[in-house]
């Protein structure tokens, strides 16, 4: 079966242990978790995780579905490609003596949309912004210059396209459901 890039959104409560939870159920089923990232979400008390992984369309179903049988998950839902906006952010530490002496780092750094942010004797800090695709693209650049001392990046952050998050559907009826509950108690 042909594997797709997924990204997978969790919302849950910020409890310790729930991280290890998660990623255990992509252990099982021996996938290879590509990127992992964890912050809060706009919804306080309510952390996001987005997780990147190769596999089939019929195992990321059952692993969202085993994700969100974990108590503390609120919510789990699986994006292609083309239902997110996703971005990712990378350091190179480049050799500053290198990077002087080739024109062509410079070049190659403005055409990636990069920008060098930190510059002493010793080395260079470029940053980018940008999709995982770009990212690699200027490692690949650069490295065959011999100038890269340290290369980082961040795990993919992402957010749907569509108008609602899905998650804010759901505490609201949840939210809903409680005060119906709590007003049908009361008149009892």
């Amino acid at each position: 079966m042909e594997k797709t890039l997924y990204t997978i959104i969790v919302h849950s409560e910020n409890f310790a242990g729930l991280l290890n939870q998660v990623t255990a159920v992509f252990t099982r089923r021996q996938i290879n978790i590509e990127s992992l990232n964890v912050s809060a979400s706009s919804i306080p008390g309510v952390h996001k995780y987005t997780i990147t992984a190769w596999t089939d369309k019929p195992t990321i179903e059952k692993v969202v579905k085993q994700i969100e049988k974990k108590i503390d998950v609120i919510q789990a839902h699986y994006f292609t490609d083309s239902e997110i906006y996703q971005h990712e952010i990378a350091l190179y530490k480049l050799s500053t003596p290198v990077l002087e002496q080739t024109h062509e780092i410079s070049r190659i750094i403005r055409k990636s949309h990069a920008r060098i942010v930190e510059v002493n004797p010793v080395y260079s800090i470029v940053e980018m912004n940008g999709v995982s695709e770009d990212i690699t693209r200027l490692y690949d650049d650069l490295r065959p210059l011999h100038c890269v001392l340290q290369f980082v990046r961040s795990g993919r952050v992402a957010i749907t396209t569509s108008y609602v998050e899905r998650v804010n559907e759901y505490l609201a009826e949840r939210e809903a459901k409680y005060h119906k509950q709590n007003k049908e108690e009361n008149h009892d």
